[in-house]
């Protein structure tokens, strides 16, 4: 096994990623049906929190169903289109490919002026190849959708937080 998958399969880092699985599809399943609904999420090795408007039950539903499905083989649902790591990725690749375009660039303004053409098409070309990657990246490095033993222990409502704020604590 490579050092890369002995990384990823680590306790804690494996923890984070079976959350961050559990977090994804747990969303995906809240708003089915409900295109207006906005919820974000966040993971880490003790959970993961929801951002946003929903009901505690439906919260406490949607996070067993979605458990359910990924342990049944519905891997799919660990992938988000609107994940921080698809904006993260083209956000590297964007800002690597400006910093290639500008590589020699004199240092006057129009030498730069001059330059946009170069620096925009080469961005535009980056964010173009980091739309199939970033999901990639989701699916073999940032999630694992086996979440073998991993359950949820309690959801916590935090009322007082803009938006409110869910925490959805997990076990193995």
């Amino acid at each position: 096994m490579s050092v890369f998958k002995s990384v990823i399969n680590w306790g804690p880092a494996s923890r984070v990623r079976r959350n961050h699985a559990l977090e994804h599809a747990t969303i995906q399943i809240l708003t089915t049906g409900h295109p207006g609904m906005r919820l974000a999420g966040l993971s880490d090795v003790l959970g993961f929190w929801i951002l946003g408007d929903v009901d505690i039950e439906a919260l406490a539903d949607a996070t067993e169903e979605a458990r359910r499905r990924l342990n049944h083989g519905e891997s799919a649902l660990a992938i988000h289109p609107n994940c921080g790591t698809n904006l993260a990725t083209a956000g590297m690749i964007a800002g690597f490919f400006a910093w290639l375009s500008m590589l020699g660039v004199g240092k006057s303004w129009r030498d730069r002026l001059d330059r946009l053409p170069v620096v925009l098409t080469l961005v535009t070309m980056g964010l173009v190849i980091a739309q199939p990657l970033g999901p990639k990246l989701q699916e073999h490095v940032t999630t694992e959708a086996q979440l073998g033993d991993l359950h949820v222990t309690g959801i916590h409502f935090y009322p007082e937080m803009r938006p409110p704020a869910y925490r959805v604590m997990t076990s193995e």
